[in-house]
């Protein structure tokens, strides 16, 4: 029974090693592409935007990063904006125009930050 287990073992440690093999063939940073499909991701959702992280964290690419951070401030924005009682119906436009800006850019791999507020993102969010 042990043997077994072993040999399970021995197999998905493999498994493992030539899954790496098959991400650092597929994601290189150095491939525009790459960092166009994290920047893609993070737009999806608060779940894409953590999964883009972890994808950026291992390889970053310059445009991973660019958009990772221009997303994370506008979705603060929203945040911050959907609080104030009187305008957050309102308030909602402005960070959905400025996502859907965003998501143009990235879909095109250009680094353009989002109107008024993407120089700022920029600068916030340096560490990531």
């Amino acid at each position: 029974m042990s043997e077994e287990k072993k040999d399970l073992g021995d197999k998905a440690e493999e498994a493992a090693k030539e899954f790496k093999e098959d991400v650092k063939d597929t994601f290189d940073p150095k491939n525009p592409d790459s960092g166009k499909t994290v920047a893609i991701i993070a737009h999806l959702t608060l779940i894409g935007w953590i999964i883009a992280i972890i994808m950026n964290s291992s390889n970053k690419t310059a445009i991973g990063s660019f958009y990772i951070r221009q997303i994370l401030g506008i979705f603060l924005l929203g945040f911050v904006l959907g609080i104030i009682p009187i305008v957050n119906l309102i308030a909602w436009i402005f960070p959905f125009i400025l996502w859907i800006m965003s998501l143009i850019g990235a879909i095109n791999g250009n680094q353009k930050p989002v109107f008024l507020v993407g120089e700022h993102f920029q600068n916030w969010f340096k560490s990531l």
